[in-house]
């Protein structure tokens, strides 16, 4: 090969190298925040579970007498209850670090 071509290849492999550096770069962001939602996600579901074996016990119910299907219906509602509960409170302390009494 000639000098020139080797330089040619070479400069083509560190474009390629720097290109997909550049492209991990911008994607970091974007693993990360798919990674924190991730573990959000499971922490409301952990805190489900236990409220839906709250629930169960609270209505002297075992955990056998339901379906898969129906401990999913009820942990999807508790992971709802969850959710709507962060919100609020998210609400409620947006409104207090602006000063707006939310109760009136």
């Amino acid at each position: 090969m000639k000098i020139k071509d080797i330089l040619k290849s070479k400069s083509k492999e560190l474009v390629n190298i720097a290109s997909e550096n550049t492209t991990k770069l911008f994607d970091y962001p974007k693993i990360k925040s798919k990674q924190l939602k991730d573990i959000i996600n499971l922490k409301i579901r952990e805190k489900a579970i236990i409220a839906t074996k709250a629930r169960l016990i609270e209505n002297s119910k075992n955990i056998n007498d339901f379906s898969d299907e129906d401990l999913e219906i009820i942990i999807a509602d508790e992971e709802r209850k969850i959710v709507d509960d962060l919100k609020t409170k998210s609400l409620v302390v947006a409104l207090a670090a602006l000063g707006i009494n939310f109760f009136v």
